[in-house]
């Protein structure tokens, strides 16, 4: 986790002092040691931090004076004209900010015309939380590069890490500084209009307007606009040439995969068109492919945060994935001699596998064995996790939809028919469906079946469960499917989410693409004619037939012979029309695998049990139960211990529901690594009680000791060791945070007294 930062879920790391020229502008970061230290000592510590947050100068100190590193030859030039890379320095001869300013343009290119732009003000508010140190290192870059008069920037960040948030900066920076008098904000799906509308663009008030049914009104200063609301594929009626090409000085691409780049489609045109204006493109997935590249477009990346940074950092969700293989899924299905399907059509006689179902044919059972796994999955953890599941198509969505209601929880049915809902883009009810879905504050919908409308743009911070049950060919797509789990949401108990794959789509975790840097594929000159063999969002791979190793439009009949080689069977001539899909029942489905896999601390899934995995872990930390007993018991706070084996990959949420979840975690590290007998929380709770030590404290207080072993007993260790416990009921019935320490004698005493509390609950160990 970065210096200056506050992770969600991972351990904290920050540097000690970090130097601001202006908000949101670092110019150097120091690391302070006690004069024990050398000067030096601290350098290379500094120059972790100031890597990771683009900071061009790194101080080390021990108090008597400081040792400075300028990054990428920032320094001031010295007697022979070269720039200084590390000088030591006295405590009086520390550098000026003007001086640390002079290193910054340096550092970023930026000369005495450009640092007016560079220098703008970020938007400040209520409402508006500080950047990130990714989304400010992104939005400084952005505006540096625009200052240095840069006209097409490509930038990249994982899903989940809030690209909008970092446009709305950068847009207010530049408009703020009359850098840029007139954006246009392109997107191209209505849920990701309204969103950035009511979120962080709400900031502009009545200077921004959405253009709708390609209605244009020239009197205002920001813009965000659909591509299908721009365009009509006519070049008389097209609706962006109600404006001239230089009505626009800056825009703004969302989603740039999606099309921005293809000559072949019109939305292109727009960006054609409005060439002159600065064009940056935001993604989570360049697309790159032998035909179109953002990378050609827009120029390499300026900034790529990735999805695994993002996990390591603790600002996306990390996550579990749970495989189902199904018989007909592993060993494909052929169906019986004159099988006809359920209006008495004859099918035709072939190897169908994934790739087919729910596209060419239908297998009910199999529709109602995936539904029935999703909710077994939710009524064992939580049917009220907010729940996704991605489809074939639209009607493969409604199928599913219905045989999900079919195994649902009766009673929440009962309650409402909004537990389970298609969200589409053929339904008019969708948009509200879609923004009850992404509301943390509203419980239903609470399942959600989609097919494509919600593979992109959708900001389901609670969601949960994310379920695959369609065939994802691009590495494109299937990033931004993950990427509808990766919110965090701390206030609603969201820390991780859980994929539930039917069709093997999960093995591309494997791919060395999925979280690498975006690579150019497509080499071209600027005036080449692009290829009209375009790459769908979701093409399906090609199959290539084992036995002549040349492409196949469907899978054939494959049997072994005598010596075990496979060969291709003959065709049987049948009668048969084909159809665009079949639907078929009575077919003996099952399953025949469940794998779970858990991403451990390095960023990869391991296939073992959680239970294996977990010991593995604490045995590799601790080496023995003695050594685990003394540290627990020693620690000033429990939670450290926590985080220290949270931060190995322990997922304690998971172990407690596999393992049994009244257990306290103590017990929990000690029954699976030892083999330990556990009590549950509330033995432990009694166990104190039984004993009465607290007789030397008055009622009151005594009063707030038996109400922290309560919310002990309820939830644990962690809780009653933040004071934030003594805001909450019934503790705050006692009284005030002060007026409850002061029944301890102070803020000191009262710290010893949990302590001892923690002491008591931990005796018999």
């Amino acid at each position: 986790m970065p210096a200056g930062e506050a992770s969600l879920s991972k351990e904290k790391k920050r540097a000690d002092i970090i130097l601001y020229y202006k908000p949101n502008i670092p110019v150097a970061v120091i690391e302070a040691k006690d004069n024990t230290h050398s000067v030096g000592s601290g350098l290379q510590q500094a120059l972790g931090y100031a890597e990771t947050l683009d900071i061009p100068v790194a101080i080390s100190s021990n108090g008597d004076g400081f040792i400075i590193q300028y990054r990428k030859n920032c320094g001031n030039l010295d007697s022979n004209q070269q720039a200084i890379i590390t000088q030591e320095l006295d405590l009086n001869d520390f550098p000026t900010p003007e001086e640390f300013w002079a290193c910054y343009k340096r550092y970023n290119g930026l000369d005495d015309k450009s640092e007016q732009t560079a220098l703008s003000q970020y938007f400040f508010g209520n409402d508006c939380y500080p950047p990130r140190y990714y989304q400010r290192i992104a939005v400084n870059r952005a505006v540096e590069a625009i200052a240095r008069g840069q006209k097409r920037i490509l930038l990249v960040m994982a899903t989940g890490t809030g690209k909008t948030f970092t446009a709305f900066q950068i847009i207010y920076r530049l408009w703020k500084s009359g850098c840029k008098k007139r954006i246009l904000y392109l997107a191209d799906r209505n849920n990701l209009i309204t969103q950035t509308r009511k979120g962080d663009f709400k900031h502009f008030k009545d200077k921004l307007t959405i253009i709708k049914n390609k209605k244009i009104d020239k009197s205002y200063e920001i813009y965000l606009a659909l591509y299908q609301g721009l365009t009509n594929y006519n070049e008389e009626t097209d609706a962006f040439r109600k404006f001239s090409p230089e009505f626009f000085d800056l825009i703004i691409v969302d989603e740039c995969h999606r099309g921005s780049v293809d000559e072949d489609k019109a939305w292109h045109k727009i960006l054609t068109y409005f060439s002159n204006a600065t064009q940056i493109g935001m993604t989570a997935t360049p697309k790159e492919t032998k035909a179109l590249s953002n990378i050609e477009y827009f120029g390499e990346p300026i900034y790529t945060y990735s999805l695994k940074q993002g996990i390591d950092d603790g600002f996306l969700a990390p996550y579990k994935v749970l495989r189902v293989g199904m018989n007909v899924d592993l060993e494909g299905y052929r169906p019986e001699r004159n099988k006809t399907d359920i209006d008495g059509e004859l099918i035709e006689d072939r190897l169908y596998n994934t790739k087919d179902y729910d596209r060419t044919i239908i297998i009910d059972e199999r529709t109602y064995l995936v539904a029935r796994k999703i909710m077994e999955y939710l009524k064992n953890t939580n049917p009220y996790d907010k729940t996704i599941v991605f489809c074939v198509d639209i009607e493969h969505a409604e199928r599913m939809r219905r045989a999900l209601l079919k195994y649902a929880p009766r009673e929440i049915t009962a309650k409402t028919d909004k537990y389970i809902v298609r969200i589409t883009g053929d339904d008019k009810d969708a948009k509200r469906y879609l923004e009850d879905f992404i509301n943390p504050e509203e419980t239903y919908p609470v399942i959600a079946t989609t097919s494509k409308l919600m593979t992109t743009g959708t900001d389901a911070k609670t969601c949960k469960l994310i379920c695959l049950d369609s065939n994802i060919g691009s590495m494109t797509e299937f990033k931004q499917i993950i990427g509808r789990g990766t919110r965090v949401e701390e206030d609603f108990g969201k820390r991780y989410f859980t994929i539930i794959d039917f069709r093997n789509v999960t093995d591309k975790f494997a791919d060395k693409d999925f979280d690498g840097a975006p690579v150019r594929i497509k080499e071209a000159s600027q005036d080449e004619e692009i290829s009209e063999q375009t790459i769908d969002e979701g093409e399906e791979e090609t199959q290539i037939d084992p036995v002549t190793g040349k492409e196949i439009a469907f899978p054939e009949y494959r049997i072994n012979d005598e010596f075990g080689n496979i060969a291709v069977a003959e065709p049987k001539p049948q009668k048969f029309e084909r159809r665009e899909k079949v639907r078929i029942a009575g077919v003996d489905v099952h399953i025949l695998s469940e794998r779970k896999e858990f991403l451990d601390a390095s960023g990869k899934l391991i296939t073992t049990s959680l239970k294996e995995y977990c010991k593995t872990g604490i045995l590799t930390y601790y080496r023995s139960l003695d050594n685990f007993l003394q540290t627990w018991n020693d620690a000033e706070k429990k939670r450290a211990i926590i985080e220290e084996l949270e931060n190995q990959g322990i997922i304690f949420e998971e172990l407690k529901d596999e393992i049994k979840n009244d257990l306290d975690i103590f017990d929990l590290i000690c029954h699976i690594a030892w083999d330990a007998p556990a009590l549950t929380r509330r033995e432990r709770a009694e166990n104190v009680r039984k004993r009465n030590y607290w007789t030397k404290y008055g009622d009151k207080a005594r009063a707030v000791l038996d109400a922290l072993l309560d919310k002990y007993a309820q939830t644990g260790i962690e809780e009653i060791e933040d004071m934030k416990v003594l805001t909450v009921d019934p503790i705050k019935e006692i009284g005030t945070p002060a007026e409850i320490v002061k029944l301890f004698g102070g803020k000191a005493q009262y710290l010893k007294a949990i302590r001892e509390l923690e002491t008591e609950i931990y005796r018999v160990a």
